[in-house]
């Protein structure tokens, strides 16, 4: 396993603030990267892939160079319209409702927050998903 020093520390900096400030979330290594949970369930997970090594998040992500990646929970309704913009996005190849993203120099980062915010809501208990400001569905 390595350590989450594989994450450029601006993007942990980015992420951390974002994801503790949702109710009961806690912050991990994961077995490469870095996680953040409610209770026990993934609703993100940051590294930077090493295609030799991350080989399924390499095959993902179309890529043969270092990139760093998030991965988070999207609901149904929103995975195939995250997917058809493409770039930064890609499906994962586990989790149905598991969506990739590359963390590049071009990353928005409100649209992250807002991301992440809905990931914890698929996961997290209806009571504390209540708890959390997201912007009103379109329509």
């Amino acid at each position: 396993m390595t350590g989450p020093g594989d994450v450029p520390p601006g993007i942990i900096d980015r992420l951390r603030p974002v994801c503790l400030a949702l109710p009961e979330v806690y912050e991990e290594p994961a077995w490469v990267g870095t996680r953040w949970r409610i209770r026990k369930r993934t609703f993100a997970h940051v590294l930077t892939v090493d295609p030799g090594h991350q080989v399924a998040y390499a095959r993902a992500a179309a890529t043969d160079e270092p990139v760093c990646v998030m991965t988070f929970r999207s609901p149904g309704d929103e995975i195939a319209g995250l997917l058809a913009a493409g770039h930064p996005f890609f499906k994962a190849d586990w989790g149905v409702d598991v969506v990739g993203m590359v963390l590049d120099e071009a990353v928005d980062w409100d649209e992250v927050a807002e991301l992440l915010a809905e990931s914890y809501c698929v996961l997290a208990p209806k009571k504390l998903a209540a708890l959390v400001d997201r912007p009103p569905a379109p329509g």
